[in-house]
């Protein structure tokens, strides 16, 4: 017999649904109202009135008088913000700072306001209702649900509050989840990840978990854990447990290891959630993509990737996209992010309704853990462990390695020196302490237990010559990439035996 929850869970997934279905079946008409609107309430910020608001009336004005910028671009706007100014990017001040790790100049502080805060919150509470529509499942409802996140402890300056995103929506569990939630607020609140997972093992050894949710590296951890304390795969363990709910990363390299350690398969529901706002989620279960969430205070506007650097690349909006073109993400919202590069590019598997897939990142990266680790990371870490010494490096590049044979996961580096260094212990621990320094999710992930340091596996003299002539890019322009979020191009350096 269901629960009163459960019962009333699905005419709520209904109206949601007929909601979400209303304005994503007029897609130009919704992204339009929301452009207006964001221009309409910000034309009285410090923002708005350099960039003359007041006269902007359709999306071309705006192009012409608001260009494409990263955080680097928009800090001193958020300086002023993050000082307790008013009124500067958007109304009033934020009522949080979103705290992430910055890319070259330390951390970041992305500007969550009042009415920017509540489409984080529903949009994970939408997909959810999704899920039920769709499928009439209900049963979780009733069961623990977990999620593995941030510390929700917030610092305070200026009378807004410091966090990171996970922390802060932790403050925001609706009252009638409240009961479900785990782990308990106490634990949450332990920083030591490590030290995290095992409190929440013991806390969630015995309850009737249906529903888990994290990012795919970090659920691993716990998963490997709840197996060594219990003896049971999860699926035995928690014999209701019927869904996966994840983000930051893609799920697909970890997919069979995940059936390996549930013992069987369960639904799964994937997210695009960042700092900057709730962009998408998957709202079918047997459809490519998630939705994007054309409705929720973010204007969007797209760049091909391809182009992304030219002198004058084109902009354009929703009605324009294509399927299957690789597309830098450019939002504006109402947290007062204005033609704002998020760094992800993305590529469109459905226009009607718009579903899209995060297809990487602008510039190369690894992020298979969440880390967002960057090329110019990578390159000062060289630059640290080589500095003072006679080693020199021909070429190098990064790739991770998701399943080593044995031990934790970790970044391989491919090295081929032109002089070797005298003690490559020494030269691996210089990298790994710089990369740590550099990246606060690196760090997390090394200190956590989820990674292991970096590894070094030489490279022939001349093998990437031999590599790129392989690819048929050796000369011209062509160049390694210093790093990559798969292991194409690593495989194909040990198939052609080009490692020592």
């Amino acid at each position: 017999m269901p629960s009163l929850k459960a019962a009333l869970s699905k005419p709520f997934a209904r109206y949601i649904a007929y909601r979400i279905k209303k304005w994503s079946s007029k897609p130009v008409r919704t992204q339009n109202k929301v452009f207006h609107h964001l221009i309409s309430e910000a034309q009285n910020t410090s923002f708005g009135k350099d960039h003359n608001f007041k006269n902007i009336k359709t999306y071309e004005d705006f192009k012409s008088r608001v260009p494409v910028r990263d955080y680097e671009d928009l800090k001193p706007y958020i300086e002023r913000a993050v000082e307790g100014e008013e009124n500067v990017l958007w109304k009033a001040k934020p009522i949080y700072f979103a705290k992430t790790s910055g890319t070259t100049s330390g951390a970041k502080y992305i500007p969550i306001t009042k009415d920017s805060m509540p489409t984080h919150v529903n949009a994970a509470r939408n997909a959810i209702l999704l899920y039920i529509n769709e499928t009439g499942n209900t049963q979780f409802v009733d069961g623990k649900m977990i999620f593995l996140q941030g510390s929700p402890v917030l610092n305070e300056k200026n009378g807004i509050k410091f966090g990171r995103l996970s922390g802060i929506v932790a403050h925001y569990v609706p009252a009638y989840l409240q009961k479900n939630r785990m782990p308990s607020f106490e634990t949450n609140c332990i920083e030591d990840w490590e030290t995290k997972v095992d409190a929440i093992v013991e806390e969630t050894l015995n309850e009737d978990m249906t529903v888990i949710s994290g990012i795919p590296s970090w659920v691993q951890m716990y998963f490997e854990k709840l197996i060594n304390r219990s003896g049971k795969n999860v699926g035995d363990l928690f014999k209701n447990f019927k869904l996966f709910i994840f983000g930051g990363v893609n799920y697909e390299p970890y997919r069979a290891k995940f059936e390996n350690l549930i013992g069987r398969k369960v639904d799964s529901i994937e997210l695009f959630p960042a700092s900057e706002g709730f962009f998408a989620f998957q709202d079918k279960q047997n459809e490519r993509g998630m939705l994007l969430q054309l409705n929720s205070g973010i204007f969007y506007e797209f760049i091909e990737a391809e182009h992304f650097f030219d002198d004058k690349p084109e902009r354009i909006s929703i009605k324009d996209v294509k399927l299957k073109v690789n597309y830098v993400m450019i939002i504006s919202t109402t947290a007062g992010l204005w033609a704002y590069n998020v760094g992800d590019t993305v590529e469109f598997t459905s226009l009607k309704p718009y579903r899209l897939i995060v297809s990487g990142r602008i510039k190369h990266f690894i992020s298979a853990f969440g880390e967002h680790v960057i090329g110019k990371e990578v390159e000062q870490a060289l630059k640290d462990a080589t500095k003072n010494t006679l080693i020199s490096v021909n070429e190098f590049t990064v790739a991770p390695q998701i399943n080593p044979k044995d031990g934790l996961p970790y970044h391989e580096w491919f090295i081929e020196f032109e002089n070797e260094p005298e003690n490559l212990r020494t030269f691996i621990d210089a990298m790994e302490q710089s990369l740590q320094k550099q990246n606060s999710y690196y760090d997390d992930l090394i200190k956590g237990k989820i990674l292991r340091p970096l590894k070094v596996t030489q490279i022939r003299r001349n093998g990437f010559q031999t590599y790129m002539k392989s690819i048929g890019k050796l000369g011209g322009q062509n160049k390694i990439p210093r790093l990559s979020n798969d292991r194409k191009i690593a495989d194909e350096l040990y198939r052609l035996g080009l490692t020592k």
